[in-house]
């Protein structure tokens, strides 16, 4: 990721510093940054509460942090579900949080919520479940386990998680996500 992100920075002319570090412990200077964000990767975060206190670190006094993350649910039985698919999906999923554990770490981090919008979509139409286990390099076993737990899931549990059905009778994910954005006190 890093590779890419210097590729595509040098064709766009736009000059980048990238550092490979753990995102509990990031190795750059305190208030250094006017924002600070994280996409799609803190539900691979080992300690998601350590690594917001590096995220709110790093942001200067008035400066914005945020975060877009694959989406938890409040309610169990849709987030347990939820997360069973995600880590079948790929092993390193550690888990999605919903808007009020977001919300919660923001302000534990002394953040004001300036922002947050749920149930967003990477993809409007969604990605099948064999796209979306190509992409991850499931195994074929991990695709055939999802498909079957999405078979026998109740609709209304489907229907929680945006999970459709396409003409070909193949479900359709639809990476759903959230968007929080808090501001650090001057």
């Amino acid at each position: 990721m890093l590779e890419q992100t210097r590729q595509l920075a040098a064709e766009r002319g736009v000059a980048v510093e990238t550092v490979q570090a753990f995102a509990e412990s990031i190795p750059l200077p305190s208030a250094s940054f006017d924002l600070v964000l994280s996409r799609l990767a803190a539900h691979h975060f080992a300690d998601v509460d350590r690594a917001f206190r590096e995220m709110v670190r790093l942001a200067k006094p008035d400066g914005r942090v945020a975060i877009i993350d694959l989406e938890g649910d409040d309610d169990p039985a849709i987030d347990n579900f939820n997360h069973e698919i995600e880590v079948l999906h790929d092993r390193t999923h550690v888990r999605s949080y919903p808007a009020s554990r977001w919300k919660e770490l923001f302000l534990k981090n002394g953040l004001d919520v300036e922002f947050c919008e749920t149930r967003l979509r990477e993809l409007p139409e969604g990605l099948t479940v064999a796209r979306w286990c190509e992409i991850s390099q499931s195994g074929d076993a991990a695709l055939k386990t999802i498909r079957d737990r999405l078979a026998a899931a109740p609709p209304g549990l489907l229907a929680a998680l945006d999970i459709t059905r396409d003409e070909n009778r193949e479900f359709r994910i639809p990476i759903r996500t959230l968007l929080l954005v808090g501001r650090k006190p001057m």
